[in-house]
């Protein structure tokens, strides 16, 4: 029989390895109790928002556009949030714990290529994710009945989801088959998840004195013999000024590999404003998606520390409108893309090096 290349791909054999890990999954009443919790957690969450920012604990009028969006957007990021923290455990154990089960061995010594193995497996903890945010699916829609929300920016934001969701699937899947102890592999998972979401607005914060310098500015500031006209307001002049400034522009993107500013910055526009800020837009994907353009824009050449109504200053600097959201897209797919191909050489048959206390059958 002719030997099948690592990288060997068929339909029937990615079939094959898939419905052998949904059968497996199907099986175990953890699947259908964490389903069950899941649904609770979340209604719990979208009716917890409902609650308060119908009521009259914040003080505005609750038919405002901004308020449907807040609660759309509030809604979103907790289920981005729980993904985030159930994914890593649907594919973190997926190999190293059937080679601990002796399973995997019965695998590689099949038709199977590695690369069909890794991806049935992959495909498999994709679909258990789904799972769990098609169960989200009817909080979204309620939360975008509270108006503000339109359709285009609700399927965008489930295609996302779910995007990002496979990456953190193949992540945990590399990792699986990194290590030859599930807590280990769960554990890289994890850190990696928080790499993404956590650590990296931590960096950014970080890399503030790194980035900082004294730039000579134009500054439109009150003059230093300044006299106030009829109309009240005072006289301003031009100078140049060496002043502190941080320039965002330079590490922004560290901001843009997050997971939830991925999914707010693609929210479209017309569900979420244009792209200047306006007192509409206080939903905190209008808030993120201002925040993150501001800081791949960085400072200017001009500022403004004058405030007149008879005499005009620099004109406000425009901000980079081009989306940023592909860029941290690409990088998360980049990162589970590279754990596939790394789990695919790692179970390629023969194997010359195995880490110690490794079981093969």
């Amino acid at each position: 029989m002719k030997t099948r290349g690592a990288w060997a791909v068929s339909r029937q054999g990615i079939r094959t390895v898939t419905v052998l890990e949904l059968r497996q999954r199907i099986r175990s009443t953890r699947w259908v109790i964490a389903l069950v919790v899941w649904f609770l957690v979340v209604a719990a969450i979208t009716g917890l928002t409902f609650a308060v920012f119908r009521s009259d604990l914040i003080g505005t009028d609750p038919t405002q556009p901004w308020i449907g969006r807040t609660i759309f957007g509030l809604v979103v990021f907790f289920v981005l949030f729980l993904g985030l923290l159930v994914s890593p455990t649907l594919s973190a154990t997926a190999i190293n714990g059937d080679r601990a089960a002796g399973t995997l061995a019965t695998l590689q010594v099949t038709s199977l290529s590695a690369a069909e193995i890794v991806f049935g497996k992959l495909l498999a903890s994709w679909i258990a994710a789904l799972a769990f945010l098609a169960v989200s699916v009817p909080f979204i829609l309620i939360a975008m009945s509270a108006g503000g929300t339109s359709a285009a920016s609700v399927l965008s934001t489930l295609a996302l989801l779910a995007v990002i969701l496979a990456a953190v699937c193949a992540i945990g899947l590399g990792f699986s088959a990194l290590t030859a102890r599930t807590p280990a592999s769960a554990v890289l998972t994890y850190i990696a998840v928080a790499t993404l979401t956590v650590l990296s607005l931590i960096a950014f914060g970080l890399t503030v004195p790194a980035i900082s310098s004294d730039d000579q500015v134009r500054l439109y500031d009150v003059s230093p013999a300044a006299t106030w006209d009829q109309s009240g307001d005072q006289q301003c002049v031009w100078r140049t000024q060496t002043i502190r400034q941080v320039h965002t522009e330079r590490t922004w993107w560290l901001l843009a590999i997050n997971p939830f500013v991925v999914v707010a910055d693609a929210m479209p526009e017309s569900a979420i404003g244009s792209a200047g800020a306006s007192a509409g837009d206080q939903d905190p994907m209008s808030i993120i998606r201002r925040g993150v353009r501001e800081a791949r824009t960085g400072p200017g050449n001009e500022q403004t520390r004058c405030w007149s109504s008879t005499q005009s200053g620099p004109a406000e600097r425009p901000l980079n409108r081009s989306p940023v959201w592909p860029w941290g897209l690409a990088v998360n797919v980049l990162l589970g893309a590279i754990a596939v191909w790394f789990a695919v050489r790692r179970l390629r048959i023969p194997q010359r090096n195995l880490a110690r206390g490794t079981r093969v059958a």
